[in-house]
């Protein structure tokens, strides 16, 4: 490929190139269009794009958008009503994303309706659950946080895509009896909403804590483990707990204070394989708009300079 960062084309203008739509460009990714990254996006190179395109031109002049996809990919295609042939949910996956209810989250679901793009249902889940629904192609994304994302998941090579680098902490009511909770050791006094060990922000506590010499088994802290985020601050809010382990943006939206613990990318994870369905290049092109950047910029406690950026984790 050209060294030349000013050769390389842009998604609209292969998409002109090839004499298809913009988004099936997506598509002819996950069939091997070569590409490279710069930044957020995907750039090409003409001679590339046209030796690609020449090696696979499908017999009698059928137009490419129609090529099929080999089922040996385990990925299935339908003829659309025009006659394009549009790549459907590999493996039987349903259009649904699992996560555990981050504010991120519901701001992409919402703009989906309020652009209309193709809808995806949500699944409340931690982090460890919903790879467990992902492996089994129940869902096409989870949600995922707090560690290096595996490169393959069920022995298929997996994709992330980047929302949002956020801040993790303990959440407490501003004044009153707790004031400022300060210091760690401050929760032996205090019921916490904590989240189970399968929860991806458990571990900033965890980690936290050790690094302090401290356990939550040693500070013998009254803890209820909570299934979602909503539910930690709620906690607070309604008195049933003290301090809850949650994100800054949670407690910003209830207007909790926060002991910070650590930040941490926050991304939604696809087979690479599925990268092409209808439903997963809507997420990706409302991950990469500037609505949904606008949306977050307002959020506590949210870093989105990398919103959309589509990744791969090296074998």
């Amino acid at each position: 490929m050209s060294s030349s960062a000013d050769e390389l084309l842009k998604t609209t203008e292969v998409a002109k190139l090839l004499r298809v739509h913009p988004k099936h460009v997506y598509r002819l990714l996950h069939q091997g269009l070569p590409a490279r990254r710069v930044g957020s996006e995907w750039r090409f190179t003409r001679e590339d794009v046209l030796a690609w395109a020449a090696q696979r031109a499908p017999a009698r002049d059928e137009p490419l958008a129609t090529s099929s996809v080999s089922s040996a990919s385990g990925v299935s295609s339908v003829s659309s009503a025009s006659g394009v042939r549009r790549v459907e949910g590999a493996g039987g996956a349903a259009p649904l994303l699992a996560a555990n209810g981050d504010l991120v989250i519901e701001l992409l679901l919402g703009l989906a309706l309020r652009e209309k793009k193709p809808l995806v249902g949500f699944v409340q889940a931690d982090r460890g659950t919903a790879l467990e629904r992902l492996a089994a192609r129940e869902i096409l994304a989870a949600g995922f946080h707090g560690e290096r994302a595996p490169a393959e998941l069920a022995s298929q090579r997996l994709a992330r895509l980047h929302l949002v680098e956020r801040e993790i902490g303990l959440a407490f009511a501003p004044g009153g009896r707790l004031g400022a909770l300060g210091t760690l050791e401050g929760l032996a006094k205090w019921r916490l909403a904590s989240r189970p060990p399968t929860a991806g922000v458990r571990g900033h506590l965890d980690r936290a804590l050790g690094k302090a010499g401290l356990s939550l088994e040693r500070l013998r802290t009254k803890t209820t483990e909570v299934g979602s985020h909503r539910d930690a601050v709620c906690a607070v809010v309604r008195g049933e707990a003290d301090v809850a382990l949650t994100t800054t943006a949670w407690a910003a939206r209830v207007g909790l204070d926060v002991l910070p613990l650590g930040t941490e990318g926050y991304e939604l994870l696809m087979f690479a394989d599925t990268l092409g369905t209808r439903a997963a290049v809507g997420l990706c092109e409302l991950a990469q708009g500037s609505a949904f950047r606008q949306a977050l910029a307002g959020v506590a406690g949210y870093d989105a300079r990398d919103a959309g950026a589509i990744r791969y984790v090296d074998r």
